[in-house]
């Protein structure tokens, strides 16, 4: 289907805390993290060679055997620094489950050794300001009843009713992310008096299948529209359809691609369902860069992280860092993915591990104030020289600061570091005893500068 979808609906069904890497920056790509999806997306557009891994797993394996005989894809590394060539946001035709489809390059080693600053971190999730969203419940869902609107919800996004009639009374047009319209009827009545969609309803819910714990979004838009979206509720698929990938083939095949893509250099197409996944596995480069090597972490630190409402709102729940370390240590050592586990007896049922990336500690221990921060504002001071004079282990490693330099000698060919025999967490804070061996006009020369930047 060649049309673009409607931006802000399709946005506020993958919900408040999703949003997609602009297209032509840099980012970073976990297959770690992809294998997590959910299965349950249909075949679309998939290359050749991944249609044709997964139907010969599908065909001549079964769980047991993947488990053990995953291939181990050397040369795959367990974060893929990528060109984001392409994103299109998609909605299923039988299920209105919205995903994106991303086309993604692998840097080769003297590309990621270019410098590199963007300006964002993320295009900004188009979230709608006028909506609601509400869980069915079974009378919702009933042939012989109607949708129960909350009042508030009702008088926010839906036009005035004209009380002088009684009932009072309204049609709606309402727009799908397929841009059908569905029409139902808006009265005012009962004891008490109550919002409900009757005329239509029940047509709407048939047609989408709709059953108890599923979710629907009502939005009011700029252009005085009515939008219309559903969300499944997470349930377990009992018979999956041919045209379905199990999550055992996915698994396979997304790795062969990835591998077959970082060792060509060539393109490779990835599909993210928000819903489906637990965390996003494609980051920009410099949220990926930001939060692992520019933020300490250790275990007992409180930090704040955002969590997605049943009501589709976002509440924020403190949390404490209990371990860190790598959840697969066997298949992706030294991978940042899901590296912190935390616990918290409010949060509920949720991940028990999550990325750096994904949290905000309260209190953060910053590298040694450097003369060129993040995002440059300034060239290199003329006569400093370069971190290569000072020792690996008093930086902790060449640092990713140099990396951004863009420094031909002796340039990072990945962010992965395998040589390091300490994840960048744990290296060592840079104190004044290993600046001893620095002259002194360096030293001043460095602080002038940070303080500079502090200013």
């Amino acid at each position: 289907e060649k049309r673009v979808l409607n931006s802000e609906l399709w946005h506020a069904c993958a919900g408040p805390l999703v949003s997609l890497p602009p297209v032509g920056s840099r980012v970073v790509y976990f297959p770690q993290g992809h294998s997590e999806q959910r299965a349950g997306l249909r075949i679309i557009g998939v290359s050749d060679i991944l249609i044709e891994v997964m139907n010969m797993v599908a065909a001549s394996t079964n769980k047991e055997e993947v488990d053990v005989h995953v291939p181990n894809y050397p040369s795959l590394p367990p974060q893929l620094i990528c060109q984001l060539h392409n994103v299109t946001m998609h909605a299923d035709v039988e299920t209105d489950e919205v995903y994106a489809q991303m086309t993604l390059q692998p840097l080769n080693p003297q590309e990621q050794k270019e410098a590199y600053l963007p300006a964002e971190l993320g295009t900004p999730s188009r979230q709608p300001t006028n909506y609601f969203c509400k869980t069915l419940t079974a009378s919702d869902t009933s042939t012989h009843g109607g949708f129960s609107v909350p009042r508030r919800a009702a008088e926010k996004v839906f036009p005035p009713l004209d009380f002088s009639q009684q009932p009072p009374a309204q049609e709606l047009i309402a727009r799908d992310l397929h841009d059908n319209e569905w029409k139902f009827r808006h009265i005012f009545r009962g004891q008490p008096k109550r919002h409900l969609l009757t005329t239509g309803w029940s047509v709407f819910v048939s047609a989408k299948r709709l059953v108890a714990g599923d979710s629907v979004l009502f939005i009011w838009n700029e252009k005085n529209q009515l939008l219309l979206g559903i969300r499944r509720a997470n349930r377990p698929q009992t018979v999956m359809p041919s045209s379905v990938l199990s999550s055992d083939s996915m698994h396979l095949g997304l790795l062969a691609a990835a591998a077959h893509a970082a060792s060509t250099n060539s393109r490779f197409t990835i599909f993210y369902n928000p819903r489906a996944s637990p965390s996003e596995f494609v980051i920009p480069l410099t949220k990926y860069i930001k939060a692992v090597y520019h933020t300490r972490v250790s275990v007992g630190m409180r930090f704040r992280m955002l969590f997605e409402t049943e009501e589709s709102s976002v509440r924020r729940y403190m949390g404490t860092i209990t371990g860190i370390s790598d959840l697969d240590p066997v298949r992706w050592p030294n991978s940042h993915w899901r590296s912190v586990g935390w616990d918290e007896s409010t949060a509920g049922d949720r991940q028990p591990r999550v990325s750096l990336w994904e949290i905000e500690p309260l209190t953060t221990f910053p590298m040694y104030p450097s003369p060129f921060p993040l995002r440059l504002k300034r060239p290199w001071p003329a006569g400093l020289p370069s971190f290569h004079g000072i020792k690996d282990d008093g930086l902790g490693m060449n640092s990713p600061l140099m990396w951004l330099q863009g420094d031909a000698g002796r340039g990072m060919p990945s962010l992965n570091f395998p040589g390091i025999g300490v994840t960048p967490w744990m290296q060592p804070r840079l104190d004044a005893a290993s600046m001893l061996g620095l002259q002194t006009d360096m030293h001043q020369a460095m602080a002038a500068a940070a303080l500079q930047d502090m200013r």
